[in-house]
């Protein structure tokens, strides 16, 4: 367990950073008393929409909560949200821009992309994973030699593929895909042999197609994908008020209802998961 607990400080490092001092997003919250908040449709179970047409998602949960503990520390009744749908590919750009305050997706936090935004504590750990379809004979790795894999392009999955397939000496012919729809309709319709993306995103895939016994998830981690709540970079301020308000919520009882919520009672988080949320309580 210590070992797990000295490997998520680790990652947790870069996240709580301290950036420098200027104009932040709080100043607007507070007068406006409405935080902008980003999130992705098809990034089951992390964000998407619900049956009602609203946001819902683990990272969306959390997002709430920011906004209720922001609304509290500000001394304001009620903070709003307003709601900006986001893809893939402009994510990055609403933050950048200032479009929205935070985006609250399933966005994997790397040292390349805080080059242009800023992190919040970590909220979940992840790994890069293959959904293949039975059909293909795909059972491990190395069975993916020769077969067409299906990618979202741009993302950190792509990148962990290509790694993978190198390390292992692995031919095969990775087709990248603008959206998370698209490479799963690929998939369905043959035209690709399986899908590589983070595994737990690939588990909700695999639950709602059209027939799950023909799809199945390889055993194999190709990378550690830690998910933050993506940020404009150096706002220390507003990023003080996310990690309070995670903080706050990873040392309660809410981060199990969130958990549950979202993946049903009958999980549990896993060991690494449950060091993270260790880690993440700040004190005061």
């Amino acid at each position: 367990m210590h070992r797990i607990l000295i490997a998520v400080l680790a990652l947790a490092l870069p996240a709580l950073a301290t950036a420098h001092d200027g104009a932040s997003a709080i100043k607007k919250i507070r007068s406006t008393k409405t935080v902008t908040m980003a999130y992705r449709a098809n990034a089951l179970p992390f964000s998407f929409k619900d049956p009602n047409g609203q946001p819902a998602g683990y990272t969306v949960e959390l997002c709430k909560r920011v906004a209720a503990s922001m609304a509290s520390q500000l001394k304001i009744p009620t903070i709003n949200i307003k709601w900006v749908e986001a893809t893939s590919q402009n994510r990055f750009t609403l933050v950048e821009k200032g479009t929205v305050d935070m985006e609250c997706g399933a966005t994997t936090a790397t040292l390349k992309r805080m080059e242009r935004v800023d992190f919040s504590s970590y909220v979940f750990i992840d790994s890069t994973g293959v959904l293949a379809a039975v059909a293909s004979g795909i059972k491990s790795f190395s069975d993916l030699a020769g077969k067409r894999i299906a990618v979202i392009a741009g993302t950190t999955n792509e990148k962990a593929l290509k790694r993978a397939l190198t390390r292992a000496a692995v031919t095969a012919d990775v087709v990248p895909h603008k959206s998370r729809d698209s490479a799963v309709a690929a998939l369905e319709a043959g035209t690709v042999d399986a899908f590589a993306s983070d595994k737990i995103l690939l588990e909700g895939i695999a639950r709602k197609v059209k027939d799950t016994s023909k799809y199945g998830l390889l055993p194999d981690d190709l990378s550690i994908e830690p998910y933050a709540i993506m940020l404009p970079r150096g706002d220390s301020a507003l990023r003080l008020e996310v990690n309070r308000a995670l903080s706050r919520v990873f040392n309660s009882a809410e981060i199990k209802a969130v958990f549950r919520g979202t993946f049903g009672d009958e999980l549990e988080p896993s060991p690494l998961l449950v060091a993270l949320f260790t880690i993440g309580y700040i004190p005061e």
